[in-house]
């Protein structure tokens, strides 16, 4: 035995002796590292903001800060619909409740009070024209004592405020308050102190203070609210349900794993050194200062799937060394020598995946990049070096390795089926088929959509009640919660010149005769207004007049359509939803009308408003996408040339992977799923999980065929080593993250589908399509010549 530990000990490498002849001191290091990391990712909060969600170096968004000071309530808003079951608003009982609310909402830590509004407001006035001229005053004045008297002139009021449909609905059964909020805001308790604003916890007040609250003591009062700090807060609700999908997916991988090794003590192995992997990827991301937001909570799904794919892959090898091996250790180190470097290459490969997403400029996705790529590199430690090594000590069950005995010596009906893919007459038809399947997923993919195709919030079902808030306030108001702000820049004081004026009406009857447009409100809505009211409420008089003084006059009731020195006049424009054609369309309209009547002193910026950061993601996701897939697929293809040093192996395995995603893509359009920051990371992380199967399956045929056995029968051998791990690791990563489709989380739910689909693929097209593509690209007597590599045992 000593003779044959020595014998192996001459060919190891220095890394192997490294880590076998120190097999306690890594395992105590690891050990130490999983305890500090532990500890580290108990501390992991969920966390998001405003800016990690948006393109921040986007023309539309560097524009909107640029003038962010300027624009009031069109940043990070809520609206809160207070509805009278029965009756309208105009009764005393609904505005004391409504009073109420406008009170408790100024008080929840994030809102900036200065800028929110209901009927309550003092900054929400109405305006008539009399005999005398103009009358005006608060909508709800200060001897409002809740009498019938009080509430019909309320009632006045409000028909003459112009916010009907606005912050009154259309139907006078409901009211909004319109609720601003501040990223960073003074601590309650020492205002020296900044707070950043919690979503989750800003939605749970809003449930708790408000919907709840309200409702309960007053059942003829139902709470409707929007927003984005509302969405983002139900999505993180949600997401905690990934804890339990983990779970699922941690049973379903236990049975599975151990129906194929037969063995308790490395299905134990495997879990537990995965799970390590897990704990060091929250751990260090909790280090390096980030936290988990409503994408990057999927990752440590991905990091356990990665992990099986890489420990089943490593159990097989140590099983079927473990037949002719003396003991667990040198069985383990055989394993460790003959399948670090292709398993190294597959992690990099995995990587990638995630490395390329940090060219898209959105917070969002390169947190989860980071993140995932952090996960990536600790399964070099956890899966490659302590799974082995912990296998040295404990072993493979006598069960397990006299079943790789015998499986290493009777044939195998099911594997000598599928080695005829490797057959002459059988890979041509299977060429022929991919081909026609290349054709019709490139033509299908053609229909794919970039952004969201659904109104409301696509990333909650359609029946959520985040949704079903949002449509009641869709049906009831005129102005949409969709909105896009151009920004019409002037000289200072020229905004209220008849060439700036004339433009933006100009520009404003274009945008209202588009489709998917609502409507527009800009300074020149209220300047005819006022000039209209000034020439006795003649309608044709609701123009804009040429003469300086009466337009400087008509402007002085516009509070918050222009700013302070009058260089700046933004334009509303109201937008039936936010999907992508109606985006796209606005957006053109604008940029179409700037390119004719833009001047050196009067300008058309796009873009502010949610719908405005909506197009700006839109716009950087549709550049981001074939940018991000040509650099994988180059990364995976130059790693897999470094590897086996043949553009034929390279092709092998990179093309199914092609194949692929484009299905992916067109799977995506038939199912009606857009490209964006939800699904847009699932394209790429797609490939880098997917090369795995590949490399594993060309690394073994390879060796085989250096040994004089001709393709199909190297490919069956292959099968017979390897082919049986990828097949269970395919079928058993799907299964696990085919649980995310019942999530209640429409995008966890699409990324679940997409990645169930793309790791099957990837699967089926390494079985299936490689070894069609090697009958053809690859020349068996050239490899036996080959030089022998170290990745052969």
């Amino acid at each position: 035995m000593n003779a044959v530990n020595s014998h192996h000990q001459d060919k190891a490498t220095l890394l192997e002796r490294l880590i076998f002849n120190n097999r306690p001191i890594v395992i105590a290091l690891c050990m130490l590292v999983t305890l500090f990391l532990a500890f580290q990712a108990t501390q992991v909060r969920p966390s998001t903001s405003f800016e990690k969600m948006i393109p921040l170096k986007h023309p539309f968004i560097q524009n909107m800060l640029a003038h962010i000071n300027d624009l009031s309530n069109l940043g990070n808003t809520v609206r809160i619909s207070v509805e009278a079951v029965n009756g309208d608003i105009f009764t005393k009982e609904y505005m004391d409740t409504l009073r109420q609310i406008h009170d408790e909402v100024f008080y929840i830590p994030g809102v900036d009070r200065s800028g929110l509004k209901s009927l309550w407001s003092p900054s929400v006035r109405w305006t008539e024209v009399t005999e005398e001229g103009f009358a005006g005053g608060e909508v709800i004045p200060q001897t409002y004592d809740g009498s019938a008297k009080a509430l019909e002139k309320l009632r006045d009021n409000v028909l003459k405020s112009g916010q009907i449909g606005r912050l009154v609905a259309n139907n006078f059964k409901s009211s909004i308050v319109d609720v601003p909020l501040l990223e960073v805001y003074p601590d309650p308790k020492d205002q020296s102190k900044l707070l950043k604003l919690d979503y989750r916890q800003f939605s749970h007040e809003l449930e708790e203070k408000i919907r709840d609250k309200y409702q309960v003591q007053n059942p003829n009062v139902k709470i409707h609210i929007t927003g984005f700090a509302k969405k983002v807060g139900d999505l993180i609700d949600g997401l905690v349900m990934v804890v339990g999908f983990f779970g699922i997916c941690f049973v379903i991988t236990l049975v599975l794993l151990l129906w194929f090794t037969k063995c308790m003590r490395s299905t134990i192995a495997v879990l537990s050194t995965t799970l390590v992997a897990v704990i060091w990827q929250l751990g260090l991301l909790h280090t390096i200062g980030f936290g988990l937001d409503p994408y990057s909570m999927l990752v440590p799904f991905l990091i356990f799937a990665i992990g099986i794919s890489h420990g089943v892959q490593k159990i097989n090898g140590i099983a079927l060394q473990s037949s002719d091996a003396e003991t667990p250790l040198l069985a383990a180190r055989r394993t460790f020598r003959q399948l670090f470097l292709p398993g190294m290459i597959a992690i990099l490969a995995d990587a990638v995946g995630f490395i390329t997403l940090l060219v898209i400029d959105i917070g969002v996705i390169r947190e989860l990049a980071i993140g995932a790529s952090i996960g990536v590199a600790v399964i070099v430690f956890t899966n490659l070096i302590l799974l082995p090594v912990a296998i040295s000590y404990i072993g493979i069950s006598k069960r397990a390795v006299d079943r790789s005995k015998r499986d290493a010596v009777r044939d195998h009906p099911f594997w000598r089926l599928l080695s005829n893919f490797a057959n002459s007459k059988v890979a041509p038809v299977s060429i022929l088929i991919a081909l026609a399947m290349f054709a019709g997923g490139m033509w299908q993919g053609h229909h794919l959509k970039i952004g969201d195709l659904d109104q409301g919030a696509p990333e909650l079902r359609p029946d959520s009640r985040y949704n079903q808030d949002n449509d009641f306030i869709i049906r009831n108001y005129s102005t949409s919660s969709d909105v896009l702000v151009v920004m019409v820049e002037s000289a200072a004081e020229g905004c209220s010149s008849y060439q700036t004026l004339n433009a933006i009406d100009a520009l404003s009857w274009k945008l209202e005769n588009t489709e998917g447009v609502q409507s527009a409100i800009s300074l020149v809505t209220v300047s005819k207004q006022v000039i209209k009211g000034m020439n006795e409420g003649n309608l044709k008089w609701e123009t804009l007049s040429r003469n300086k003084d009466v337009l400087n006059n008509s402007i002085s009731r516009a509070d918050g359509l222009y700013n302070s020195s009058c260089s700046l006049a933004p334009l509303l424009v109201f937008l039936n939803d936010h999907k992508a054609e109606t985006l796209d369309r606005a957006v053109k309209a604008v940029q179409d009308f700037a390119k004719d009547h833009e001047k050196d002193d009067l300008k058309f910026k796009l873009a502010a408003g949610n719908a405005g950061i909506e197009a700006a993601t839109n716009e950087v996701i549709k550049q981001s996408e074939l940018t991000i897939l040509i650099l994988v697929y180059i990364c995976v293809a130059v790693m897999c040339l470094i590897t086996f040093r043949s553009f034929a192996a390279t092709l092998c395995i990179v093309l199914p992977l092609i194949l692929t995603s484009v299905l992916g893509n067109a799977l995506m359009a038939t199912l009606g799923i857009g490209v964006k920051v939800a699904t847009l990371p699932v394209i790429a992380l797609g490939v880098g999980i997917g090369v795995d199967y590949g490399i594993y399956i060309y690394t073994r045929l390879e060796s085989f065929l250096r040994m004089g056995l001709s393709l199909q029968e190297a490919y069956y051998e292959t099968l017979k080593s390897t082919g049986k791990a990828v097949l269970f690791t395919g079928l058993c990563l799907a299964i696990g993250v085919a649980t995310w489709i019942f999530s209640a989380i429409k995008f966890q739910a699409d990324m679940g589908l997409m990645l169930t689909f793309m790791l099957l693929w990837n699967m089926f097209g390494a079985l299936w399509l490689l070894p069609a593509l090697a009958r053809f690209l690859i020349n068996p007597e050239k490899v036996r010549t080959k030089k022998a590599s170290i990745l052969v045992h």
